[in-house]
Formats: structure tokens, sequence, C-alpha cells
């Protein structure tokens, strides 16, 4: 149906630019707001008529006339009518919705796929701190960062993951002093431990017993090894560095492993660290006092943000001589500019809102030939976790909070995929576990992957009957597929592609989660309506090619999801 969607629309240029030169490229189609009025829409005439000086209903009136003469229109719409000021309702030929069956069965997993066009992309997202398992708050950046890749992979981007990470700072500090107490058999409530009642540094100790886990490790001389690093350990417990390096070593592994129950993989893992041993730090900053972007103020080096739209200026080295958290960052994206990526999207949560406008003044003021609004930024809220109708909020695991493992363990991978996506990333969002594991048609992934199940086994059945593979009803004649519970499936299908590249452009992964659940509900209409495995053969073939389309659509929103499409449930 994209053919025939696009062999109309070029009718409609050409009489749109006979009317007015240089209207045809404004030609479009809209989804009528009520179905019973038809296919598609189109506003043109209302929109022509002031320049004209036409009335809008001649002038649609006028267009219909014309259109309806095309060669185009008169192989697939069925009718034009005129409704309210000029408003122009097509209503399309069964065969016209029919092509869509050919195409998804053509295209296969490429149905819905654009072009390469030749650029590249980096989404950097995850980039959790080497301090502890990743938690639910992570699970919804991975979710959300693995599918913005995939979107970006089927409007022909190629794409480029990447994970940064602070190996350095105050953080690894608190990591070691915590791993440290813990391998010399000290634990959180003895005199020496902090307590938020007797020390305000308290927060700076993590308490979780994945801290005994490690100084147990590191004590036993473990040697542990990340997709970026191997290290093992002395067990020395008074060799400050050698836990540092063995710390962070063991946590990034734990981490992998979150990842790959995740299944989630990264193409480059950015070390923080780098940026000042390569000395793109002291660069970056060189370069903003060179620039004339910076000033000297009560024993601190400032930049002036204000400059580029921030509320105020920012310290960018402390009275202490260290570096704020911001001017990595700046480094870092000049890195990434310089590294060839001229398209950049960072998936953070919501606290990291203050960043955006000190990160990109940073990089106005750097002047390196970066344009304004770089990079892209999609920020999330955390996750609440109920279980058993009450709030979880920890874990023995990591002490403070539920881990993204948990979440995996007590429903499935493909759960927290999907629940994590079926809300905007800024809204709030509760994740049910009971629901999760719920086999009814109130759990979304369920009601998805039911679908698909539910047409392999009608596949299964015609073939086991002597029936051909599924590669043979490509060219079957679809002329049967008249009903209209099947017409509305066929549309739903022929909608799958310029929603992908919506969603693409939106970075917005939950639209594929809500396209998925309306192509469901379709499916199980037509499937309640019209009995596929019938004795007319051609009848049998024709809507055995309808339900096999739809489960390869089926297929390829849930594999942009990063979420399986089972043969069996």
């Amino acid at each position: 149906m994209l053919s025939v969607k696009y062999d109309l629309l070029a009718a409609l240029a050409a009489e749109l630019d006979k009317l007015s030169p240089g209207a045809g490229a404004k030609a479009a189609f809209e989804s009528p707001k009520v179905a019973a009025h038809g296919d598609f829409a189109c506003t043109a005439a209302m929109q022509l008529a002031k320049p004209l000086k036409l009335n809008p209903r001649a002038l649609g009136e006028q267009l219909k006339a014309a259109l309806e003469a095309t060669p185009a229109f008169t192989r697939w719409v069925d009718a034009i009518e005129i409704a309210g000021p000029g408003f122009l309702n097509i209503r399309l030929k069964p065969a016209a919705k029919q092509e869509v069956v050919r195409e998804v069965l053509g295209a296969g997993e490429r149905f819905g796929y654009q072009a390469d066009r030749g650029a590249n992309v980096l989404v950097e997202f995850v980039s959790a701190n080497p301090t502890g398992p990743l938690h639910v708050g992570h699970g919804r950046q991975a979710a959300l960062g693995d599918a913005i890749c995939n979107l970006f992979s089927t409007q022909g981007w190629k794409v480029h993951r990447e994970f940064y990470y602070n190996d350095a700072g105050v953080q690894i500090d608190t990591l070691t002093k915590s791993t440290q107490l813990r391998a010399k058999g000290f634990k959180p409530g003895d005199d020496c431990w902090p307590t938020d009642s007797d020390n305000p540094l308290a927060k700076n100790f993590y308490n979780g017993d994945y801290i005994a886990d490690i100084a147990e490790a590191f004590k036993a001389k473990a040697t542990v090894k990340a997709d970026d690093r191997e290290f093992t350990a002395n067990g020395d417990v008074e060799d400050y560095d050698n836990i540092r390096q063995f710390a962070v070593a063991y946590l990034r592994n734990e981490q992998d492993k979150d990842l790959q129950a995740f299944n989630l993989h990264f193409d480059e893992y950015y070390l923080e660290s780098s940026l000042y041993t390569s000395g793109r730090v002291e660069a970056t900053v060189n370069k903003l006092v060179a620039n004339g972007k910076t000033y000297e103020q009560d024993g601190a080096l400032w930049l002036k943000s204000t400059d580029y739209g921030d509320d105020k200026d920012r310290v960018m080295r402390k009275q202490d001589g260290s570096f704020t958290y911001f001017v990595p960052d700046v480094a870092y994206h000049i890195a990434k500019w310089e590294r060839g990526f001229t398209k950049v999207v960072n998936i953070q949560g919501t606290d990291h809102h203050g960043t955006i406008a000190r990160v990109r003044a940073g990089l106005q003021a750097a002047d390196v030939g970066i344009p304004q609004g770089y990079p892209d930024y999609v920020l999330h809220t955390m996750v609440r976790v109920v279980k058993g109708g009450e709030e979880v909020k920890i874990s023995k695991r990591a002490g403070s909070y539920v881990t993204l493992r948990d979440l995996i363990e007590w429903t499935s991978k493909d759960a927290v995929r999907f629940f994590l996506l079926s809300r905007k990333p800024d809204t709030e969002y509760t994740f049910d576990v009971d629901l999760a594991v719920a086999q009814n048609n109130d759990n979304p992934v369920y009601y998805v992957q039911y679908a698909h199940a539910r047409i392999q086994s009608v596949l299964r059945a015609w073939q086991e009957a002597g029936g051909g593979d599924v590669a043979s009803l490509q060219n079957v004649d679809l002329s049967a597929l008249e009903g209209p519970q099947a017409q509305a499936l066929m549309l739903q299908l022929a909608k799958y592609p310029e929603m992908l590249t919506a969603a693409a452009e939106g970075e917005a992964p939950h639209d594929v989660t809500f396209y998925l659940r309306d192509l469901a509900a379709s499916y199980h209409s037509y499937y309640d309506a019209e009995r596929i495995l019938v004795d007319d053969e051609a009848v049998k073939k024709a809507r055995l090619a309808l339900v096999a389309a739809t489960a390869q659509v089926l297929h390829n929103g849930l594999a942009v999801l990063g979420v399986s499409a089972p043969a069996r449930m």
C-alpha cells in the first residue's frame, strides 16, 4: 500500500501544481478522524482557496474531478467525497489495501526500513558509574537507548552505541573506602562506620551487601573481567589503589551481567579518566580561556554560560583546583564531534536537566564548529516498582534500590523492556510486577506476543496439513480480502512504516508499543470474525497471506523494542 500511496500522492502533487505552481510540494494525505469517513483525507482545497481567491468547496469539487480523471486514482480509488468546507475524503478500492500484504511479505524483516542515508549517529545511554549494580532507572534508560538505536537503524542511520562512565572522582573514592572497610572486617553499624546521625559524610559510604562481596573477592585475590578491562586483586587491604582498580573492574563485570541479561551490547565504553589522561579536559579549558569565555572570581574559574542562555554563570574550576563535573562533559562532547558524529543523542535521567544548558554553553563557547542545540537529549523519570500491591524500594543486593536484574528475575527481559517503553520517557511510571507476569489481555506484552504466537499456530497447522511455506503466499490472489475486519487489519499494517519514521524523528519508542497493541487488537478482531483455514483454497491462501504479513510486522515491531516474538505460548 506504500506504493499505492506514493502513486496517489504523485497524482495529487501534479494536479496541485496545475492549480498553483509549486503547491505540489505540499501534497499530503491525512488520516480521517472518523474511520467511516474514508481511508485518506486531503485539505489542499482549503489551503489553496485563499491565495487563489476561490471558494474552498468549489475548489474541492474542481480538484475532485481532476483527480478522478488520473490513472492512479482510477486504478486505486473507489470514491472521493466532498465534506464540510472542502475536505476530500478518499475511499480506496480493496485491491489498494491488499497491496500492503505483498509489500510486507516481499520485504520481510526490512519492511518499513528506509535507504541508507550515509550518516552516523551516536547514542549515549546507561552510562552508570561503576559504584553499584544497575537499578531500574538504568533499566528504563537501557530500554530507551536500545530502542531508539533500533529506530534510527530502520531509518538508514549507522548507529554507534556508547556507554560513558565516571571512573574517576569522589564516587570512586567512596567505593574504594567502603570496600576497604569491608575488607578489614568492618560493616555498617560498627563504630567506625559513619551513620546519618553521627556523620554528615555517611552518604559517602555504600552499605549494600555487594560491597561485602567485592571485599571478599579482593581478599581472595580474584581476577575479574569486564568488556573493557581485566584485573587481579593482590589481597592487600592497605593497598588503596589496588582496591580501587579491583572494585571498579568487579562492578563493571556486574554491570556487564545486567546488560547481558537485558540482551544489550555497546560498541564502545568511553572512560572519563581518558579525558584527563589524553589532555582533552586541559585543552578544552585552555580553549575557553583563550576565547575570552571565562573569568576568575573568588579563587574559582567561571564560564560565561549566561552568554548562551544559561540562568547563571557556572564554576568550571573550584578553589581546590578540581573541575566541576560539566567540564569533562564539554570535553567529551567535543570529542564526539571530532570523531565525526554530527548527530548525538544523550539519554539521561531528569535529574540531569540542569546539565543541558551548561554543556551546550561550553560547546558554543569553545567555538569549534558545533551547531547550537547539540547534542539532543532524551530525559526520563525514575520508576516505581510495585509487587503484591506494595511498593518495593530496596534490594538485598544493592541495599537501597531495586536492581535491573531483580526486575528481570521477577518477570522477564521481554516484560521489562516492553513495560519500560510503554510510556513517554518523561512520564512517571509504576512497574507492576504482578501485571508483568499475568497471562491475560491486561498484560500488554502478553497481548502482543500472544497475537504473534496465535498466527504462528495457524501457519503451523496449515503447513502440517500439507500446505506450502510462507514465501509461497507472497503472490497469491488477495481479492477475497474484502471483509471489514480484513480491510481494517490491512490499513493498520500500512501505517507501520510512517509510524517508524515518526517514532525515530521524535525519539519516541513508546509509539511502537502503542502501534503494536493496536495491531494486535486488529488481528484478534479479524481472527474472531473470519475463520482462516477454510475449505476454499483461494480464500484460505488469501487469509493466510494476510495473517502471515501481520505476524511479520508484529515480529518487526517487537524487534525494534528488543522484545522476542514467540512462536508458541
